[in-house]
């Protein structure tokens, strides 16, 4: 394609434009990694290619940095492959078509997969220049990161001899991220026992919550719509027939609904009653929020014993921010978030996203969720469960980075955690003594077709990443 021949540095835009020439979806990812692979053997170096498509480039120090600790450079190998309605693109068979602006590069009509497609090409740039400086190099390529980091979670660590790893898997240049919460899905089952209704019945819920993700934005304080149409219900003469609401456990829910009976002559008005106290209650900006109370056909009730312990549960159960970080201002420790709410003939399912950057709070929130759940009649089952990448008080890697970056740009960058998952939560966790940061160059709207990979800021971070490898 030679699209992007003319853009600086070269090295790193060659092997980003051969990157995007080779479909590498999630899941998809057999093609690309054997790019790896011959790119490896082409240049004599030593390179492992697992079951999975997970790759590590063995390289050798440059010379006067033989005793240096060895270093690991990883990024993932698969993308988002999204793309507009009129886009004819195959990613099955087609690579992207790139283009640029005097500040952008992006695909047109698809994402770009800058997210992570940027990292190999940086690492393979590293590896093909003779003249870079750096120690013994360990390139580790993951794959399908974006579908849960299946493949760091399946590699065998046992090939990796360095504990020193730069990840290059962030979209925010300036911002050096040092740790990372662990999570897990968790869900709540609880049996359900029905019989004929016989009472007036209802439809109510809460709708137009700001809603959001349960990582990134649990510290806005909004309200979770299964939580706050529980609250209305909770001092009300009510049979639950059906509630649901949400469809991401990582996602804030803006709207829940409830088929119900009640007994109750006035129960319109009682429920707009409950409902003005519990808006008076809800955060300032939940503004929009909509509660609707109308009557409707309902068939069947669960028996009261299990209405109301349904009720109990949604309650009691904890939801939000449970603490938050004494060592980064502002960052949220431990969260959890009640995502998903569904009732199914014969039980109801709580789905969270439990989320903590201390492994050992993680543990308690989980077992503390169980018993909740175990005290109404509810079983707890869990999936998808990742480590904490928790943060050291002292890295002199961290150290290295700030120092090479206040002294190439005349300002400290930002040192921050994040409460979402990372691959270096998973490297940390079986590595044991690692010491990681992850960086990158500035992109926008990644996993969109909006998505944009900044050109300068590519070029300062490629800069920034041979003088942290010259001072390791």
């Amino acid at each position: 394609m030679n699209v992007l021949n003319d853009l600086q540095p070269q090295g790193v835009m060659r092997w980003f434009e051969a990157l995007c020439a080779i479909p590498h979806g999630s899941r998809d990812t057999k093609r690309v990694s054997d790019f790896c692979v011959a790119f490896a053997k082409e240049r004599g170096l030593r390179c492992v290619q697992d079951a999975h498509n997970n790759v590590v480039i063995y390289a050798p120090a440059s010379a006067g940095y033989e005793t240096h600790p060895t270093v690991i450079l990883q990024g993932h190998l698969d993308m988002v492959c999204e793309k507009e309605p009129d886009c004819d693109i195959n990613f099955s068979v087609d690579g992207l078509r790139l283009a640029h602006d005097d500040a952008y590069i992006y695909a047109e009509g698809t994402t770009l997969g800058g997210d992570d497609g940027i990292a190999v090409a940086y690492a393979l740039a590293v590896l093909d220049d003779p003249t870079v400086r750096h120690p013994p190099l360990e390139v580790v390529f993951t794959v399908d990161e974006e579908i849960g980091m299946l493949g760091a979670d399946a590699m065998d660590m046992s090939v990796l001899s360095g504990r020193v790893l730069l990840n290059c898997d962030s979209e925010d240049e300036g911002i050096l991220t040092v740790s990372c919460a662990g999570g897990a899905t968790s869900a709540l089952t609880k049996p359900l026992h029905t019989e004929a209704a016989t009472a007036q019945g209802w439809r109510v819920g809460v709708r137009g919550l700001t809603g959001g993700h349960s990582g990134v934005e649990i510290n806005q304080g909004r309200a979770n719509a299964n939580k706050t149409l529980a609250a209305v219900l909770a001092s009300l003469p009510v049979r639950l027939s059906a509630i649901n609401g949400g469809s991401k456990d990582n996602a804030i829910p803006r709207a829940s609904e409830a088929l119900l009976t009640s007994d109750a002559p006035d129960f319109a008005a009682r429920f707009a009653s409950e409902a003005e106290k519990v808006r008076s209650a809800l955060p300032s900006g939940e503004t929009a929020a909509e509660f609707y109370c109308e009557p409707a056909a309902v068939g069947t009730v669960l028996t009261a014993e299990d209405s109301a312990a349904l009720l109990a549960l949604l309650n009691v159960v904890p939801n939000g921010v449970q603490a938050m970080s004494a060592d980064i201002a502002g960052l949220v420790q431990t969260s959890l978030n009640l995502g998903i709410l569904k009732t199914e003939a014969e039980r109801a399912i709580l789905t969270f996203s439990v989320r903590s950057s201390v492994n050992a709070e993680k543990t308690a929130l989980i077992e503390r969720l169980a018993e909740t759940g175990r005290q109404y009649g509810a079983a707890y089952s869990e999936s998808g469960a990742y480590p904490a990448w928790e943060y050291r008080r002292q890295s002199s890697l961290r150290d290295v980075m700030v120092a090479c970056y206040e002294r190439l740009y005349g300002k400290k960058p930002v040192v921050e955690a994040i409460h979402a998952g990372l691959e270096c939560g998973i490297f940390s966790d079986r590595l044991k003594g690692l010491d990681a940061v992850s960086f990158g160059p500035q992109m926008h709207d990644i996993h969109t077709t909006r998505e944009r990979l900044d050109i300068a800021s590519t070029r300062r971070t490629w800069d920034f990443l041979l003088a942290v490898l010259a001072a390791l």
